[in-house]
C-alpha cells in the first residue's frame, strides 16, 4: 500500500482553505445575549470578540452589584453561544475530527 503524498498535500490545502473561509465567516457572525429582561445586552462575533455592551439606563437603578452580575452573565452567555457556533462550524470542516489547535 503506497501513499500519494501529493494527494495528501492537496487535501490538507483544501482543509486549510476551508478553515480560513470559516474564520472569516465567524468574524462576520453577530451573536447577542441579553439579561435582566433586555436591560443589558452583549454582542460578540463568531470568533468570541466582544463587539458591544449596551445598558438600559433603567438598569442603573438595580444597584451596581446587580448590574455587574447582569453584564457578566450577558457576556458569558454570548461567548458560550459563539463557542458553540465555532464548534459546530469546525465539525463541518473537519468532519468531526478533533484536531489540536483548531477549535
Amino acid at each position: 500500500m503506497s501513499f500519494d503524498m501529493n494527494a495528501i498535500m492537496r487535501q490538507a490545502q483544501k482543509m486549510q482553505e476551508k478553515m480560513a473561509r470559516m474564520q472569516e465567516e465567524l468574524a462576520n457572525e453577530r451573536i447577542e445575549h441579553s439579561t435582566g429582561g433586555g436591560m443589558v445586552k452583549c454582542e460578540v462575533n463568531g470568533q468570541g470578540e466582544v463587539l458591544s455592551i449596551s445598558i438600559d439606563p433603567e438598569a442603573l437603578s438595580e444597584g451596581h452589584e446587580v448590574l455587574e452580575d447582569m453584564v457578566l452573565m450577558a457576556v458569558r452567555e454570548a461567548l458560550q453561544k459563539a463557542n458553540a457556533l465555532q464548534q459546530e462550524r469546525m465539525g463541518s470542516v473537519t468532519g468531526g475530527m478533533n484536531i489540536p489547535g483548531m477549535g
